[in-house]
């Protein structure tokens, strides 16, 4: 009964961190898209004026 235990934690540990890395890939993408267009607004809209 222990082994069992022992395995399903292990496999979740596993399966969290595979979430949490993919979160933070995902994360870092949409931060450099929301840089790119808070840096074109700036540059193309509000600087001409």
């Amino acid at each position: 009964m222990k082994e069992k235990g022992k395995k399903f934690i292990n496999e979740f540990k596993d399966f969290a961190m595979k979430g949490n890395v993919l979160d933070l890939a995902v994360g870092v993408v949409i931060g450099g898209a929301f840089n790119k267009i808070v840096s074109s607004l700036v540059n193309d809209i509000i600087m001409p004026l």
